[in-house]
């Protein structure tokens, strides 16, 4: 059995999966809330006595920078070390990695149902052009990863992209930037494409006197767990000026950033939109403004324009690409030669 974990934020999700004929089928998982826990180490030992298995590798995609096998968690006060957990199950097969490279991992096991191709103007995935891939996550924070075509597979690496600067494309971004410059003094992209970063959208517009915030809206905020998930159930749902203008903002920078990425990462076979929120708002990623804000990279258009951009659907794909890094990594410790072609193996 593998034991694959996808640790976030929000929530921590923890699986198990079999080797089967050369598939990875999952055969049970769990879900926890994170700031719950004083750690992972608790989570996973809550995890075995719920699933008794017998585990030989395991893999864990965390947000936040992996360096020597230890990350310190930038939205939990947690400090993981891959140590620990082979302790915890007493084996040596734990890898750790950056959680974005753990959803890059799941991509060649995607299938059609799991995604949705928004770039008008390209083909499939399966017409790229071989190359590069580029994925980009927004959630409880922002995650950017690649995937380096090396001539027979695509291999995922982590990068903290999320945190590079944010870099305005007009006034009303400019405004932004000054008012988010004030709050933070700092301001990365994770500070506007995230659940939080929303919520500073929406800020930013009732403070600066752009949109006004009704009573009713008020109220609710102040009594939502949640204030992100209510201002996007009010845009989608059009009842609030302020919640849509939010969320076409969002749209529009994440557009932008996704396009940055594919120059980035010279993604000629594919930008990949992740993360908790974009598939729930699905419907505002198909209108125009998104795909008009990535292709908007001035003498480079062109080459963006045959580039698929595809949202993931599947609501456990870090988990599968976590369980596929832990059979790739525990394939070549038993001096396999495992293969893997353009966006085409079948996994889970």
């Amino acid at each position: 059995m593998i034991l694959a974990g996808d640790i976030g934020g929000t929530r921590t999700r923890l699986a198990l999966f079999e080797r089967a004929a050369g598939k990875l089928p999952m055969v049970s998982d769990s879900e926890y809330p994170s700031r719950e826990h004083a750690g992972l180490d608790e989570i996973v030992s809550q995890f075995l006595s719920e699933h008794a298995a017998q585990i030989d590798s395991a893999c864990f995609g965390v947000a936040g920078p992996v360096l020597h096998g230890r990350v310190s968690t930038p939205n939990l006060p947690w400090l993981i070390d891959v140590r620990t957990i082979e302790k915890l199950l007493d084996i040596d097969a734990v890898w750790l990695i950056n959680d974005l490279e753990a959803h890059a991992y799941s991509i060649a096991g995607l299938g059609p149902e799991d995604l949705k191709q928004v770039n008008p103007k390209a083909g499939t995935s399966a017409d790229a052009e071989v190359g590069n891939a580029a994925l980009i996550a927004p959630g409880t924070g922002l995650g950017e990863a690649g995937l380096h075509w090396d001539g027979t597979r695509h291999v995922p690496f982590a990068s903290e992209g999320g945190h590079a600067d944010f870099a305005p494309r007009g006034e009303l971004e400019i405004e932004l930037l000054r008012y988010l410059t004030q709050k933070f003094k700092r301001v990365s992209y994770e500070r506007i494409l995230s659940g939080p970063g929303l919520v500073n959208l929406y800020s930013f517009l009732r403070d600066t006197r752009k949109e006004e915030e009704p009573a009713w809206l008020r109220e609710e905020l102040q009594q939502a767990p949640d204030v992100a998930q209510v201002i996007t159930r009010n845009a989608l749902a059009a009842k609030s000026a302020i919640c849509e203008h939010a969320l076409e903002i969002f749209v529009e920078i994440l557009g932008a950033e996704a396009g940055n990425a594919a120059l980035r990462f010279m993604a000629t076979a594919g930008v990949f939109i992740g993360g908790g929120i974009p598939a729930k708002i699905l419907p505002k990623i198909q209108e125009p403004a998104f795909m008009e804000a990535f292709l908007a990279k001035g003498r480079l258009r062109a080459m963006l324009e045959r580039i698929p951009v595809n949202v993931v659907l599947h609501g456990k794909s870090g988990l599968i690409g976590a369980a596929c890094c832990a059979q790739f990594n525990w394939q070549r410790l038993q001096n396999s030669s495992p293969q893997q072609s353009q966006f085409a193996h079948s996994t889970p």
